[in-house]
């Protein structure tokens, strides 16, 4: 069982909270729920620290200032992610401290907005679990086409593209808005024939002249799309490690969610490029088992078939099995499956999984391991359950807060236009309430702005 965060401490009823003042908590929780996403730590530290008549007081300041229920609104909150988030902290089913320190009628509308005890029966977290098998029941047989934002040009006439785009840097001033409108209205295979007519009508390298025509995050942007995709994810591999930091995140984006196809061309674009294998890269950029991880990955050698449903079972008790602390056998063990194993199959192993354990594969391996080994696990097996979700998430991420990771926005906003962006827009909006448009939209800016807008393809 996950230990409390350092510093954590349920605190009971017992007390009242001192320097209580029921206005300011009831902002901070509006505060917290407000916008797309939710601040679920804040609003349980709040929940938490305060007496039952302190927060019986917040209720009243709520509903005075907002004009609204406090309940009703914790209501909309996804209180499975919160009982998740407080049982893994407190080591102590919110459910439990609800009973324990309320009463009357407050207790019962909170008990029943918390929707049940995880500590029941001694099991973490049940009903997660059983929503997660029922989602692996459903994706087992459901088939999601996958649809980007950017298609082939009708019409498409590279001699005109080319003498535009020429038109657009020749002289004094950079016409950037003709730039965005061809580049991203136009397939990699397109952009790829206009830069060879480029070359055959002016004598001239497109790229050449575009880096010397616009500059910043818009050049990362429009020379990302001109480039092959292999090539252009061998690039973003590359610049990962070089230097004195390693960017492991975004080795682990790259390797894990891309197909067996693009992992070879990877390889054979960065070795056309680099002159060094992508493997020996990696082995003298990371080590132990997140190298091995990586290593593995990036064999592209991952099983392509369907699902063995007594294979998936030996799988899942292959890792269930692990003794609790024995973390090198756990990371060895999950590798060997989650590295190699096709999707369908992890799909049936992941379900299997929850059966054996009742728990959730991803929860597991947040419970026992940590760091870049972590993370990489964590991400093929989010990309397994839901890649476009994975991608949704990232982007909502580099959004979120002061300042923006426009480094992790542009990639993925270069390597999925022809694949899935459509999809990711649609489970952005879902997930955050907010569409993938309007994220953009309220987080960037000027030509930059334009050419995101442009591969988002539209608003929700």
């Amino acid at each position: 069982m996950a230990k409390p965060a350092q510093g954590a401490k349920y605190r009971g009823s017992i007390h009242d909270f001192p320097g209580f003042d029921p206005n300011q908590d009831a902002e901070a929780l509006y505060t917290a729920m407000k916008g797309f996403g939710s601040d679920k730590e804040a609003i349980l530290d709040i929940i938490t620290s305060r007496s039952n008549r302190q927060r019986q007081e917040i209720c009243q300041s709520y509903k005075s200032l907002y004009g609204k229920d406090l309940i009703a609104d914790l209501n909309e909150l996804d209180m499975l992610d919160i009982r998740e988030i407080f049982r893994t902290k407190y080591e102590k089913s919110l459910y439990s401290m609800i009973k324990n320190d309320t009463s009357g009628e407050y207790k019962k509308s909170l008990l029943k907005l918390c929707g049940g005890d995880d500590d029941a029966a001694g099991q973490f977290f049940p009903e997660a679990a059983q929503v997660a098998y029922q989602m692996w029941e459903l994706s087992a047989v459901a088939r999601v086409e996958l649809k980007g934002t950017v298609r082939p040009a009708n019409d498409f006439n590279p001699d005109a593209d080319a003498k535009a785009l020429r038109k657009a840097m020749k002289g004094l001033g950079t016409d950037e808005d003709t730039i965005i409108d061809i580049i991203t209205h136009r397939s990699n295979a397109q952009r790829q024939q206009i830069r060879q007519t480029f070359k055959s009508h002016f004598g001239r390298d497109l790229m050449s002249d575009l880096k010397s025509e616009i500059s910043g995050d818009l050049a990362r942007l429009i020379l990302g799309l001109m480039m092959p995709p292999a090539h252009y994810d061998a690039k973003q591999l590359k610049k990962a490690m070089e230097g004195a930091g390693t960017d492991e995140k975004a080795l682990i984006e790259i390797l894990a969610t891309r197909t067996n196809a693009e992992i070879r061309a990877i390889n054979e674009a960065y070795k056309e490029d680099y002159h060094k294998s992508l493997e020996d890269a990696l082995s003298s950029d990371t080590s132990g088992h997140f190298r091995r991880i990586l290593i593995s990955l990036a064999t592209g050698n991952r099983e392509e078939g369907g699902e063995n449903l007594d294979q998936a079972r030996e799988d899942a008790q292959e890792i269930a099995d692990t003794p609790s602390g024995d973390k090198t056998s756990l990371e060895t063990r999950f590798m060997t499956i989650l590295c190699t194993r096709s999707y369908p199959h992890l799909r049936r192993v992941f379900q299997e999984f929850i059966k054996m354990t009742n728990y959730d594969v991803e929860h597991t391996i947040k419970k026992e391991m940590s760091g870049d080994v972590r993370d990489a696990f964590v991400a093929i097996v989010q990309s397994v359950k839901n890649k476009p979700l994975f991608f949704a998430d990232k982007l909502y991420k580099s959004m979120k807060g002061a300042g923006t990771d426009e480094k992790t926005l542009t990639r993925i906003m270069v390597s999925r236009s022809e694949i899935d962006l459509l999809n990711i827009r649609r489970e952005f909006i879902e997930k955050y309430d907010k569409s993938l448009h309007q994220a953009i939209e309220g987080d960037t800016s000027g030509d930059f702005l334009k050419a995101l807008l442009a591969l988002c393809g539209g608003e929700d």
